[in-house]
């Protein structure tokens, strides 16, 4: 068998035909792979905050469902939101995702940043050893922890007690954390302690049940919220920490920013819909002031919405991710972004192919015409005999190239029809070569040029 036959057809004329279709296709592959996102990386680094924080208890489940997932995610502590901030806008630091309290930060010097939604409320709670405080301006003239410097406490703080014209100037304002700032509290050497953080923690739990502190039940929080909209006005319900003691003995009003989270810009969607998935599982309980699926939520009054986000509050999780495990999700859903456009430019090139095949094997045939249409072109009536004896060699030459073509079977009658042309032009050369031999020898015959079959061309 002939190794340059497959099937009876020319490997040389099946690469001419799939050549451009194959060629334009890899062309378009390459195009496509440099537009597809890459996989996944397996780490992402995430500052949560303080230790004693409910943002780090936080970051820690977040671990454990990335963990299950295969993705390593490295915890960073700080000193809260303003430090986590501060971390993402600094490229160098390879933050990449962190927990920002609502209302921090400005968009148009962050603008690499953007939001995966609210988490949770964040309650500003104001402890006393003082009873019926409901306004921040009653805190002047008093000593008050305002939590440390660089948490979102702090910040919150300094901005609200200043609306109430509570600075430094009148008031005694202690920068000291969390634990120092209860135990400070308890101990009388503090006469308020102020904490943005979930009824969840510990501390506030501890607190709340502290009978000798009071919590500040604001009648100024609607008001509060007008100024600052990025702050929400919460109610606790009286019994809503303990039913038997009734505690709250009333409702009480509360003011608070959303907890967010915010990501990179450039962070990879796959890891934005992990991230997604995981608040999703963790912030969707209900709470003292969160009902059921409330959270995570679409809503930042700073920062800008990520795209898979939205995509995400529109239209739920990905369908891949509801069902499948995240690598999985994530080699399919790559695979379907980089086939569609293939297979959509490959289907129509594809098409082409058989076209392309049956004109290069017509082609080759109606070359051969060609050499026996100049041939013909070439025989003069009035050449000599030597001549004609050369269109005859020129003639078997190019029937030799004919019976040397393969061509598949489809196309055998262009062959054999152009064999028999090559006969018929035989046929005449055999003519015109005993009528120059006769008229050699003297006998008068009509001329080639009055054959009647000299007019008649197979081309």
């Amino acid at each position: 068998m002939n190794k340059r036959v497959i099937f009876g057809r020319s490997i040389k004329d099946i690469l001419a035909a799939v050549g451009p279709s194959l060629l334009f296709v890899l062309i378009a592959v390459a195009v496509v792979v440099k537009f597809v996102e890459p996989a996944p990386p397996k780490h992402l680094v995430m500052t949560s905050g303080s230790e004693e924080g409910y943002y780090s208890t936080l970051a820690k489940r977040y671990q454990e469902i990335l963990k299950g997932e295969g993705i390593a995610l490295e915890l960073r502590s700080s000193s809260g939101s303003v430090e986590n901030l501060e971390r993402l806008n600094d490229r160098d630091s390879e933050v990449e995702a962190g927990f920002l309290q609502d209302g921090l930060g400005d968009p148009e010097r962050s603008d690499e940043l953007e939001s995966l939604g609210g988490l949770y409320y964040e309650p500003l709670w104001v402890f006393s050893r003082k009873k019926g405080l409901t306004r921040f301006s009653q805190l002047q003239g008093m000593r008050v922890a305002v939590g440390a410097v660089g948490g979102g406490t702090f910040a919150l703080a300094l901005n609200i007690l200043s609306l109430n014209g509570v600075d430094h100037s009148n008031t005694r304002l202690e920068s000291i954390g969390w634990k120092a700032s209860a135990e400070a509290l308890r101990k009388g050497e503090v006469d308020a302690a102020m904490f943005v953080a979930t009824d969840r923690d510990p501390l506030i739990r501890g607190l709340l049940n502290d009978p000798e502190i009071s919590l500040m039940n604001l009648d100024q929080a609607e008001a509060i919220k007008r100024h600052l909209p990025y702050l929400h006005h919460l109610v606790l319900p009286h019994g809503a920490i303990d039913l038997k003691r009734n505690l709250p003995s009333e409702d009480t009003h509360l003011i608070a920013p959303m907890a967010t989270l915010l990501i990179h810009n450039g962070l990879h969607p796959a890891l934005v819909t992990l991230l997604l998935k995981a608040a999703d599982q963790i912030h969707s309980e209900s709470g003292l002031f969160e009902d059921r699926d409330e959270f995570p939520k679409n809503k930042d009054d700073r920062f800008p919405l990520n795209s898979v986000a939205a995509s995400f509050y529109k239209s739920g999780m990905p369908f891949w991710h509801r069902y499948l495990p995240f690598w999985l999700a994530t080699l399919i859903e790559r695979f379907i972004f980089f086939a569609i456009p293939v297979f959509a430019l490959f289907l129509p090139m594809i098409k082409l192919v058989p076209r392309i095949y049956t004109w290069r094997i017509r082609s080759r045939i109606f070359q051969k015409y060609g050499e026996l249409k100049f041939l013909e072109a070439q025989m003069k009536p009035d050449a000599g005999y030597q001549e004609y004896v050369q269109y005859l060699e020129r003639l078997d030459a190019i029937e030799e190239r004919v019976n040397q073509m393969k061509v598949p079977l489809v196309y055998s009658d262009l062959l054999y029809i152009l064999r028999e042309h090559i006969e018929f032009v035989r046929g005449r050369l055999g003519r015109m070569l005993a009528n120059i031999k006769k008229r050699e020898e003297g006998v008068v015959n009509p001329s080639p040029s009055q054959s009647p079959s000299q007019n008649q061309s197979p081309t």
